[in-house]
């Protein structure tokens, strides 16, 4: 089964064919980066009308890298939610449209369902159950995957998402958007044990997160240096930083591999593409004989690729949507 995916929640734009869930015919993404760094961060108004302008292009070169014609996909698929409102009718609108037009059967898909599902296609022999760790700039959560569409939320954050912190950290240290990017490369040169910040611990929920005091104190660190006229190694605060993030990340995270008896963990969302991150969970996951599963970065940032992986097990349980689709800017992933 082949289906037509577009994605459009927040700064990519991006269309794919993708066969059965598992094997990428063609991916086509248009980035914004370079325009919303001259704000420091996504506008969402432009975000939108960037979509509108680079949607039916992005889909034209995935149908032709594809080689197929419009008539020949099975099925269309599209992100409808969480994302910016905005950013996510550009794309649930343009496909209603191609359902009108071609009669085809539209999937919905969440997308930290998607983010999940570019397992699917960087690993073949990945099948539920599992443990996933979905960490980006919106969302932290740990969730038991018990089968492709059946999914629990057993951790998530109380405030800030990994991938903000590192964000709003990066950009009091003077990097530019999208900082945890520049952040985790910067902080490959520093001395993690530079600089001692505190991890943050949310009483009778001990697989919960919570970042905004661990990115206050960063930033005051910073102020009150700037204060006094210190210059701080920024090589060593982002290390030392970027440290803390990831130590509360790994520590939730194998705690409820241990207290739920999984076997097999795996990462997804943008922030599974962090050096530090990874390096720490092949290490845990070799020390206690447990299967790891990460995406090549390729996939851990939005790509409408794992949106038609994750379509294909959508449509397996009869998810259909129809000329009544609308977007909705938040919504639990076990909806």
């Amino acid at each position: 089964m082949r289906i037509l995916a577009i994605e459009s929640s927040c700064d990519e734009t991006a269309a794919a064919v993708v066969e059965d869930g598992r094997k990428v015919i063609s991916s086509v993404v248009a980035s914004q980066v370079e325009e919303h760094k001259l704000y420091g961060g996504v506008v969402p108004e432009i975000a939108s009308r960037r979509h509108a302008e680079a949607v039916v292009g992005v889909t034209k070169q995935a149908l032709e890298q594809a080689r197929m014609d419009l008539k020949e996909v099975d099925a269309l698929a599209v992100t409808y939610a969480p994302g910016l409102i905005g950013a996510l009718l550009v794309g649930v609108n343009f496909v209603k449209g191609l359902k009108l037009s071609t009669g085809k059967p539209l999937i919905p898909v969440h997308h930290l369902r998607s983010h999940i599902a570019a397992n699917y296609i960087a690993h073949p022999d990945l099948k539920p159950p599992f443990l996933c760790l979905v960490v980006s700039g919106g969302h932290s959560h740990i969730i038991q995957v018990e089968d492709y569409t059946k999914l629990k939320v057993i951790g998530r954050t109380r405030d800030d998402a990994a991938g903000e912190a590192f964000d709003k950290a990066a950009r009091a240290m003077g990097m530019p958007y999208p900082g945890g990017i520049h952040m985790d490369e910067i902080a490959q040169r520093g001395d993690d044990s530079a600089f001692r910040f505190p991890h943050p611990r949310v009483d009778g929920a001990p697989y919960d997160f919570s970042f905004s005091g661990l990115k206050t104190a960063v930033i005051n660190q910073i102020h009150n240096a700037s204060q006094k006229g210190v210059e701080l190694p920024v090589e060593d605060l982002a290390a030392s930083f970027r440290k803390a993030v990831v130590d509360c990340l790994t520590d939730r995270f194998v705690k409820a591999a241990r207290d739920t008896g999984a076997q097999k963990l795996v990462i997804a969302g943008g922030v599974s593409a962090n050096r530090l991150l990874r390096s720490r969970l092949e290490e845990i996951c070799r020390e206690n004989g447990w299967r790891l599963f990460m995406p090549p970065l390729s996939l851990c940032g939005d790509n409408a690729a794992m949106v038609g992986a994750q379509a294909y097990y959508e449509y397996c349980v009869g998810k259909r949507a129809g000329l009544d689709l609308n977007a909705c800017a938040a919504m639990s992933i076990e909806e």
